[in-house]
């Protein structure tokens, strides 16, 4: 099944004057229904552009966006996405409760006060619900963001930069929550400038650069170093007679790296080794981390 489905999505701005400006050019993308997907990319790319698309907030120029199977301009789907805009306008004179309410109200729910109280502890707001929004710290203002994304428990979250301006621990937390969603079979959508974020919560990512997907795919593809492997031998391993074997010294004692087209090819290469009578102690692949991954084919696509 797929959550998020797009094909040929483009997005012309006109201006007054001056050339119009394409943010999205051709972008062809599917969202696997239940995966934690992650939407990267540098700034001006066209990731909020591409949010607000698949939200129905931004007609596209042309191109489709079919969203849990239908219109995102559907009541009955928009009822069953959860979303959290970077900009975030809270009013400041309520109460979070009071704020629940009414996006339960425009999701056309029932506004479940104890369901609020629960969400409300769930994201760490439970001791501030009786202040007013406008004394709420940034980081605050998040999680009751985060609080309003999750009513009505939807099927898919769309969440834009979702832990801007929460602390370390707060992005823990906010972390552990969004894990705890995504175990519960919901689609989720995260664009975050925090690759690091990214990383510990996505399975999937997608890059976004000039208002086209570069890259697409799991992450430990992307993130995989192609075929070369770290190999580290017991102590009294046999040194010249490794590297005659193929494999290349490192800096670190008894750590080897070598090259392996495929599984058969790795194990001759273990063989070969094993052979001179070293002793295999720890085999792991090369992996990349997103932000060396963003800035390969950042680097490709240039």
């Amino acid at each position: 099944m797929i959550a998020i489905e797009v094909v040929g999505l483009r997005k012309r701005y006109q201006r007054l004057w001056k050339p119009g400006h394409e943010a999205l050019r051709g972008v062809d993308l599917a969202v696997p229904q239940g995966s934690a997907f992650g939407l990267i990319g540098p700034n001006g790319a066209g990731k909020t552009t591409f949010i607000k698309s698949i939200l129905g907030i931004v007609q596209p120029t042309a191109g489709q966006v079919r969203v849990l199977g239908g219109s995102p301009e559907e009541p009955r789907i928009r009822a069953r996405i959860g979303y959290l805009p970077e900009r975030l306008h809270l009013p400041g004179s309520w109460q979070a409760p009071a704020f629940l309410a009414t996006v339960a109200r425009l999701k056309g729910l029932t506004p479940d006060a104890a369901a609020h109280r629960r969400l409300l502890e769930r994201v760490g707001l439970g001791e501030a619900e009786g202040r007013r929004i406008g004394g709420y710290s940034k980081g605050m203002r998040q999680r009751l963001g985060l609080a309003a994304a999750l009513v009505g428990e939807p099927e898919l979250l769309i969440l834009d930069e979702p832990t801007d301006g929460i602390d370390p621990m707060g992005r823990m937390e906010v972390r552990r929550l969004l894990q705890e969603e995504v175990k519960r079979g919901v689609t989720l959508f995260l664009n975050s400038h925090l690759l690091a974020e990214t990383e510990r919560v996505c399975d999937r990512v997608a890059i976004l650069a000039r208002g086209r997907i570069l890259r697409e795919g799991r992450l430990e593809e992307l993130s995989s170093q192609g075929e070369r492997w770290t190999v580290r031998f017991a102590p009294g391993a046999d040194g010249p007679a490794l590297v005659a074997a193929g494999f290349e010294r490192t800096a670190s004692e008894g750590v080897y790296q070598v090259e392996a087209s495929d599984v058969t090819a790795l194990n001759g290469a273990l063989d070969k080794a094993r052979a001179t009578g070293a002793l295999l102690v720890e085999l792991k692949r090369e992996a990349r981390d997103l932000e060396t991954v963003l800035t390969s084919a950042m680097e490709v696509a240039a």
